[in-house]
Parts: C-alpha cells; structure tokens; sequence
C-alpha cells in the first residue's frame, strides 16, 4: 500500500502571501519525511510478501523410523504439486544429504508404490518393508514420475536386520566403460626411419556409467611385445564425466628408441583393462644404411691416412752427379714436314744412288751368262 500524501504537498495546494503552502507546518514536514520511508521499505515488504506466498518445499514424514521386512510403514507428504504422480522406494546405499547412490539399482524396485497428490499437494500412502539389494544406510525415497519440475526428497529409514556398510566416498561410484573402438592416430617421420621413439595418441570414447562423476581420471597405458607382459605407464585426463555422459578420451604412447615389430596397447582404469589395440611398427631401416656406409667408408678413410702416412715418413733417395737417364733409342726416323710447294730437304738414298761402292743387286744381264761362243776363250 502507498503512503497518503500530505494535503501541503498536493499539487494546486493554496499558497500564503509569501509563497509557502497552505498549512506549511512541522507536522506537514513529518508526514512528507513518513512519505519518503514508506517508498524506501515499499519493496522490501514487497519482497517480504512474495517469499511468504512462495510454495514450502515438499516433504515427507515416515509413521516410524525402523522397522523389519514382512511390516509396513505410512508416508505422508505435503507440499507437492497438486495432482502429481509420486512413486514411493525404499533404497539402499543412500542418506538424505548424498542421495541414492546407485540409482534405482540400488531400490527395492518390486516392493515400491505409487500415489497421486490431492489439490493441495498433499498424500498418505502404506507401504510395505523391503530389503534393498544394496546394504543400508537406507532412505524412503520419493520422487516425481510426471511433470517438467522433477522433484525427489530422501528421509532417513532402517531396515531392521539388513546389513549395514559404509557409504563410498564421494567420485567411487563412477564406473567408465568404453562406448567405440579405440584407435591409434599419428604417423612416423625421418627420424623415426633412424630409429628415433615412435609416438601415437591413443583415442578412445569412454562413458560414465556410474551414480557420480568421474572427475580428472588417470588412466594407465601399457605396451607389450610378443610375449612379455605390458609396461603401464600412467596417464591422467583432464576433465570431468557427467554420470550418463560420454568424453573422448587422447592419451599418449611412445615406444623405446629402435623399437620394430608387432606390438598391443592396452588402456585400463582401476582393476579393469577397457581396451586394447594393435601396432606394427617398421623396422628403422636408416641404421641398416648407416652400418653398411660406415663398413664402407671406414675402411676407405683408413687406407688413404695410411697411405698419406707412409709418403710423409718414406725417405727420399739422393740423385748422383753425372749420371743421366739414358735417352730412348729412336727406331724408326720421324716423318718429314712437307710443303706444299717446296720438296723435301733430305731426300731418301736408294741403293743406287747412295754413296759408297755398289753392289750388284739386279739379276745378270743375258749376254753376261751365256757360254762363251766357239772361238773365244
């Protein structure tokens, strides 16, 4: 509600000879001071109001806190929306303030009932005792099966007679399994052809099959060759699993220097291996190379520093004065320049013009060898 407005602050209020208000007075001063407050708390009892007229949260009262399997107990509840299906579980491994841990797994599902809110969101069910087939602490647990606000509310109850064991801490109950195959991605490079560390990324798609979130996993990586056992390695993830969602997964693997052949890459988490994945890796077939040139040009280096050793260390022999080299004999004269237009400058002898005496080469003449005619002597 608005404050009144005082009468001396009114618009077209009549006005004395000195400009003021009619009836300008102290207590017209006080009421303008009340006006103010009341426009300053007007929205704090405003809110006031509305959070007085808000709906309680809904809640449920069990007839007894205890009781044994074959009895059986009454739920009460008040509220709720009206005309809501309820239905109405008595769960193990829960507590009010951590919720059902499980699931509905962890609920006497069988033995549950359902009920329906009266207009003023209010009920009262029996139902009967059952053991849950998680151990206790036990809640009832009640929550809506129709409608777009889901609601859900635990209260405390014992199953007389049902074990007992500690709640998990909080992030145990995730469970991941893998939802695709796993893969190897990544490729080798020149130094890997000279036997440099092979490296891949394994990547797999995990889910969160479990009541809790699984938050900064660490995985553990292992690779093993023929017959030996894995090497693992851990792995830590960063990032958090929704329980229901599904996270894909990069983890790095990398052999030792040198390392060729068949080899298995396994994944695992806690106590259970969720992958596996096979990997050829090439023989590094750059230190073959490197051993047979080194065969071959080792040796070569070595010879020719010998060889350059024993020309320095060799001594040089002295030359005796006097002695020449005998020059060649020349047995066949060298061919004669000619001109074209001059003769040659010594021409060869023939047998019949060379100096010296001659000799008869020609065969005799006729008259020479024939007998001596009759008559002559």
């Amino acid at each position: 509600m608005t404050p009144a407005t005082p009468d001396c602050l009114r618009p077209g209020a009549r006005s004395d000879t000195r400009g003021r208000p009619a009836g300008a007075t102290p207590a017209c001063a006080l009421g303008a001071v009340a006006l103010l407050l009341g426009l300053v708390l007007l929205p704090a009892s405003a809110a006031a109001s509305a959070a007085a007229r808000a709906d309680p949260p809904p809640v449920v009262t069990l007839s007894q806190q205890e009781a044994g399997k074959g009895g059986d107990i009454t739920v009460s509840g008040t509220g709720w929306r009206p005309k809501t299906l309820l239905m109405m579980l008595i769960c193990g491994q829960s507590a009010p303030g951590r919720g059902v841990i499980g699931g509905t797994n962890s609920c006497a599902n069988s033995d549950g009932r359902a009920v329906t809110t009266d207009a003023q969101g209010a009920f009262r069910k029996k139902m009967p005792v059952a053991e849950p087939p998680k151990p206790c602490p036990c809640v009832v647990h009640v929550a809506t099966v129709t409608g777009s606000e889901p609601a859900a509310v635990d209260a405390e109850f014992k199953v007389a007679g049902h074990p007992v064991a500690p709640l998990p801490q909080p992030g145990e109950g995730g469970k991941l399994a893998v939802l695709a195959a796993a893969r190897l991605d990544g490729s080798g490079s020149v130094l890997t052809w000279f036997g440099a560390p092979q490296t891949r990324r394994l990547v797999v798609t995990v889910g969160n099959l479990g009541s809790d979130p699984v938050k900064d996993p660490v995985f553990q990586v292992g690779t093993s060759h023929g017959v030996f056992a894995p090497q693992w390695e851990e792995r830590q993830w960063r990032g958090t699993i929704q329980p229901g969602k599904k996270a894909r997964v990069a983890l790095d693997v990398q052999l030792s220097a040198g390392a060729h052949g068949d080899y298995l890459v396994s994944l695992k988490y806690g106590q259970k291996v969720l992958a596996e994945q096979p990997w050829g890796v090439g023989r590094p077939w750059g230190v073959t190379l490197f051993w047979v040139l080194l065969c071959v040009v080792v040796p070569a280096a070595v010879f020719r520093i010998g060889m350059a050793a024993v020309d320095r260390v060799r001594p040089v022999r002295p030359r005796t004065p006097g002695r020449h080299r005998p020059a060649r004999l020349q047995t066949r004269p060298p061919t004669p320049r000619r001109n074209a237009t001059s003769a040659p400058a010594l021409p060869w002898f023939t047998p019949d013009n060379a100096p010296g005496p001659h000799t008869q080469i020609s065969a005799p003449s006729k008259s020479q060898n024939s007998p001596t005619t009759k008559g002559n002597s």
